[in-house]
Formats: C-alpha cells, sequence, structure tokens
C-alpha cells in the first residue's frame, strides 16, 4: 500500500526541534508578551502553522492501487476494444477513483494500446482529501507507454467555471474559453492561446465535446497535446494525450484514435 510522504513534515519537525531548543523559543508560552515576537518565535511560528496545515497529509495514506491500476501492461488485464482488436477498452468505475466513489465525476471509457501500462496518481493531486467538495482540478487517472506518449483524464468542478447548475459544455462558453481556463491542466504548467492549433466540436448522442490540438514547446506533459473534454453532472471531465517530438512522429495516429474514444 502506498503512503503520503512524509519528507515535508519531517523538516518541519526538524526545524521546529531546532527552534525549541533554543532559549528563546520558550517565550511562546501563554504569559508571554504578544506584542514581543523575536525572530526566533516568529519562525517558529510560522513553521508550526505549516505543520498544522501539512499535517493531515500524514493520516490521508495513498489508497492502494485497483486492480486495473497495477503498473502491468494493460492488454493483461482489460477486454479488448469491440470497436478496434488492437486496442484494449478502459471503463473506469467507483473502485477507480476518489471522485468516481464520490459521484462527483460520471463513468467515462477510452480505448487505449495494450502494452501501455497504468500509472499512480499522487494523492494530493487525486483529490482524494477534498472529496466530495474539491474546490480544484484533480488528475483521475493516468497511463502511459515510454515509447508512445501518455494519457491522463482530469476533472474540474463545475462551480469553478460556471454558477449554473448541471451546464452543459456550451453553458460554460466557446472551445476557446473553456482551454483557457483548463489550459494549465493540459501542458501540466502554463498556456497560451498560441499554443492552440485547433478546436472543433463533437456530439456523441445527447453529450457535446470540444476538441483541441496544441503545439506546447514549453509544457511539462510534452511538446504536443491533444485534449477533448465535456460537462456531465458536477464536473467538467478532460482528457489529455501528450507526447514530446520523438514519440509525436511515431504514435500521433494512435494518440489521436486514444482521444476519439474517450466518452463519458
Amino acid at each position: 500500500m502506498a503512503t503520503a510522504s512524509f519528507a515535508p513534515l519531517s523538516h518541519v519537525f526538524s526545524r521546529l526541534s531546532h527552534i525549541s531548543s533554543s532559549k528563546s523559543a520558550t517565550s511562546i508560552l501563554p504569559h508571554s508578551s504578544p506584542f514581543k515576537n523575536s525572530p526566533n518565535q516568529l519562525t517558529f511560528r510560522r513553521e508550526f502553522l505549516k505543520g498544522l496545515a501539512l499535517a493531515p497529509l500524514i493520516f490521508i495514506s495513498e489508497e492502494a492501487l485497483p486492480a486495473h491500476a497495477r503498473e502491468v501492461e494493460v492488454g493483461s488485464y482489460l477486454p479488448t476494444s469491440p470497436s478496434d482488436p488492437s486496442f484494449v477498452l478502459f471503463k473506469a468505475s467507483p473502485k477507480d477513483t476518489p471522485a468516481l466513489r464520490a459521484g462527483n465525476v460520471q463513468p467515462y471509457q477510452f480505448v487505449l494500446p495494450p502494452t501501455w501500462k497504468q500509472t499512480r496518481v499522487a494523492n494530493i493531486l487525486s483529490g482524494n482529501y477534498c472529496q466530495p467538495k474539491c474546490a480544484e482540478p484533480w488528475v483521475e487517472v493516468k497511463f502511459e507507454d515510454e515509447n508512445q506518449g501518455k494519457v491522463q483524464v482530469v476533472a474540474s468542478p463545475l462551480i469553478r467555471l460556471t454558477n449554473k447548475p448541471n451546464a452543459s459544455i456550451e453553458d460554460i462558453g466557446s472551445p476557446e474559453k473553456l482551454i483557457a481556463s483548463l489550459g494549465p491542466f493540459v501542458t501540466g504548467n502554463t498556456y497560451d492561446s498560441d499554443e492552440l492549433l485547433e478546436t472543433s466540436v463533437e456530439k456523441l448522442g445527447d453529450q457535446t465535446y470540444y476538441k483541441y490540438v496544441l503545439e506546447t514547446p514549453f509544457a511539462l506533459t510534452g511538446s504536443h497535446n491533444l485534449a477533448k473534454a465535456t460537462a456531465k453532472g458536477n464536473s467538467v471531465v478532460l482528457f489529455v494525450a501528450s507526447a514530446n517530438d520523438k514519440q509525436w512522429q511515431a504514435s500521433q495516429k494512435t494518440l489521436k484514435a486514444m482521444l476519439d474514444s474517450f466518452q463519458v
């Protein structure tokens, strides 16, 4: 079972031990004057408050990966895609992510090559600590192949983008408006409108999807990004496929097929 990292808090506590060992640190006791604060006192209080802020992370362990989230080739446990036997089909269910269990995200699915592997999502990024009322986007699942690229599903609370309950993606705004808000979650750092090469709108039944092609030379996720987004229920769900230049040359058709298959 994976656990949350202890490194940040151990640093804080080691700082606290060092500061509290000094004579001046004892002056933070209740009888001391609140108007006379030495630099060491202020440092102690600052570090202590940081410790309190980080403390919950100690007790929120990353859940053990579900059966589908093990680091083996997905072809060994996912079914073959009925639409294309060269892919396997991933259907997300409540056992896969905290948001699905909380009902904040509707089940989604997509295809991927059988040689890909599912990777761990850090607890702080998974939304596990804030469900069911997360204020910021979180990462649902991640898959990758070192030769072809990586994909991830990112979910954003609908209220972050609009005040209208159960809004459709059209209610939020144009494709350009949506990507301006969610672009940093595609790139992993920043988004510039000049990086957007192409947008399109797709209808699948009653669901509308916005699709994007981006060239992102400074992105942490990779220099090439594809994205597809829709709104349903309490959230906007964003599928992102990323690759560096070498991966893109070999696998852009595969990544586009994965993007096209995504649906909620």
